[in-house]
């Protein structure tokens, strides 16, 4: 059991100060905010960026609504198989390492949420997109990272491939051998 917590020791310390960043942030929000109160340092910041506090019972960005439980639920599986798989992940693979870790850190996140309050504080406006949270960032940044990370070393495995190919002896047939 050492051993294994020894191996996610990372994925742990990341997630949790994401988590604290999260769920402090929500804290703010939810002690000197009115529910539906929207704020901006600036004026002409309004249109563009502003704090906006409201309550999610759906996914991330205000998604699939009143879908709390399966949420709850999907937040529990994830978690669980980012626990599981991250061992399995090279220690030299440190991005996509990282990239398990944000995507951890929005799921506990928002399950945090879930179970203390029923729904999700989300405050983050920008422009004319949906209001979202930190851990909703995490997660999405978290799945970009993951999704240019597997795309980058899929794509150095396949330059490998071709140059292995090319470096292939050939005989005087034009065969390889």
């Amino acid at each position: 059991m050492k051993k294994f917590f020894k191996s996610i020791s990372w994925l742990l310390v990341i997630a949790t100060f994401i988590i604290i960043i999260d769920q402090l942030t929500k804290y703010f929000i939810r002690q000197y905010m009115v529910y539906g109160e929207t704020w901006a340092p600036w004026d002409w910041m309004m249109p563009y960026a502003r704090l906006l506090y409201i309550h999610n019972t759906g996914a991330a960005f205000g998604l699939f609504k009143d879908g709390n439980p399966i949420f709850m639920a999907l937040a529990v599986i994830v978690s669980g198989v980012i626990i599981y798989y991250y061992p399995q992940v090279p220690k030299e693979e440190k991005v996509i390492r990282f990239a398990l870790s944000l995507q951890l850190a929005g799921a506990v996140g928002n399950l945090i949420d879930r179970i203390f309050f029923g729904r999700v504080t989300d405050f983050i406006s920008v422009g004319n997109f949906a209001i979202f949270n930190v851990a909703d960032s995490s997660i999405t940044v978290g799945v970009i990272i993951l999704l240019i990370a597997v795309w980058w070393q899929d794509r150095n495995e396949k330059k490998k491939l071709a140059a292995a190919k090319l470096e292939e002896p050939v005989n005087e047939f034009g065969s390889e051998n």
